[in-house]
């Protein structure tokens, strides 16, 4: 019974997903035109994934990153260095950092000096990364939507931009039988906020997020490129099993400018983010794109 519960909830997902994209495609000039052949120019890095070398070596770490070919880096701490110390340092490398990820409770308590940090960096968005583990109730997601409004207001008169980065749990069915993830996106201002989608988070949680990048079109500036091994585990990308050419070819719609290549837990290091900047590098894909379903 509890199988045929969730796939009758699956299917009702699925329905509302596909509805929702035909309505927005149909209202929008956004189509599948001619195709065209690309690739991404600029490839960037989370440096959460390069985290314990960061801290043993912030400036060599920057270094080595650039030589490889790295241009755009998304912060997730400055390991005690100064705004003006680590701006100093992404300049000398000829590095920049479009992006940084700020906790919630950062955003609630002194969002003056976290738009400051962002100023002298040189960053275009401020992004939420995640929600507490306890407050995660449709009540609560409703709060949050709020919240990233709010925030966005005081972001945007400084020319900087609220995002939100998703994990597998925001997709996760709530009160009423409504997606957290959902409401997120239906109750944030387009103006005010927009979103990071994380590939191998959509794919945990079971969803495409081609659905999404239609059905709010130009609201995902951003992507982490994380692959999924068939075992359930993250892999550099190009050892796991996603299609990346299928994804990027929503480019346009989704209006993706950023790709910051994540693994949290890499196996060799700067290695293991090497061999995912070169897959990126190498990719060629359609400006053409499929419909979902």
């Amino acid at each position: 019974m509890r199988k045929r519960f969730q796939s009758i909830r699956q299917s009702r997902r699925d329905f509302l997903q596909k509805a929702a994209v035909t309505a927005a495609i149909a209202a929008s000039p956004l189509g599948a035109s001619g195709a065209q052949e690309r690739r991404v120019n600029k490839i960037g890095l989370q440096l959460y994934s390069l985290r314990q070398e960061m801290a043993a070596d912030f400036e060599g770490t920057l270094e080595q990153l650039a030589e490889i070919g790295f241009t755009e880096m998304e912060f997730a701490g400055y390991h005690g260095k100064s705004p003006a110390e680590v701006r100093r340092i992404l300049d000398g490398f000829g590095l920049t950092s479009p992006a940084t990820h700020v906790q919630l409770n950062a955003i609630r308590q002194d969002l003056e000096r976290e738009i400051d940090i962002a100023a002298t960096l040189g960053q275009q968005y401020i992004v939420v990364p995640s929600l507490p583990g306890d407050e995660r109730s449709l009540d609560d997601y409703q709060r949050h939507a709020e919240t990233l409004n709010r925030a966005g207001e005081k972001t945007r008169e400084a020319g900087i931009t609220m995002g939100y980065h998703n994990h597998a749990f925001e997709f996760e069915f709530q009160e009423q039988g409504r997606i957290g993830y959902d409401i997120l996106t239906s109750q944030t201002d387009p103006e005010l906020v927009v979103f990071e989608m994380d590939l191998f988070w959509a794919e945990e949680a079971g969803y495409d997020p081609a659905f999404y990048f239609l059905r709010y079109p130009g609201r995902f500036p951003m992507l982490h490129v994380k692959d999924r091994s068939y075992n359930g585990e993250m892999a550099d990308v190009g050892r796991g099993y996603m299609d990346f050419n299928k994804v990027f070819s929503y480019a346009t719609p989704g209006g993706f400018k950023h790709y910051f290549i994540e693994h949290d837990n890499p196996s060799d290091g700067i290695n293991s983010v090497a061999y995912s900047y070169n897959t990126v590098r190498n990719l060629r894909f359609s400006s053409s794109y499929q419909l979902p379903f």
